[in-house]
């Protein structure tokens, strides 16, 4: 683990769990995978950024974990799903997903083909 990613998690220490998840899982399923930490989130690319953990806040405080990580990742649709707790399109055609995320077993296959699709999507922009 990078010094960088713990330091990410220096106030949240009970979410590192699920990012380890979420990494080991994503870097088991797509390739060249470049991570950038940043002040207030953690960029995953290719070409291009296509998914992102955070903790913004999603959910109103009182329905918020108090565990958790959100994952974002951009498709070129609008993703129908109860587990999205945001979508907003910033671009035409170019839409944003959050979903948060309480417990390991949430980083399942629909999750990471979810980020495998943006991964594609990402790679594919001009």
């Amino acid at each position: 683990m990078e010094q960088d990613v713990l330091y990410f998690f220096d106030s949240k220490p009970e979410a590192l769990p699920l990012y380890e998840a979420f990494e080991e899982k994503l870097f088991s399923e797509v390739d060249r995978v470049k991570v950038k930490v940043q002040k207030t989130q953690i960029a995953f690319s290719n070409r291009h950024n296509f998914a992102f953990i955070s903790f913004l806040p999603v959910r109103k405080a009182k329905e918020r974990p108090e565990a958790y990580i959100v994952v974002t990742f951009g498709l070129g649709y609008c993703l129908e799903s109860q587990r999205i707790d945001a979508a907003v399109e910033p671009y035409p055609g170019r839409w944003t997903h959050h979903v948060l995320i309480s417990g390991t077993e949430e980083i399942d296959d629909e999750l990471i083909g979810w980020v495998k699709e943006a991964a594609a999507f990402s790679d594919g922009k001009r």
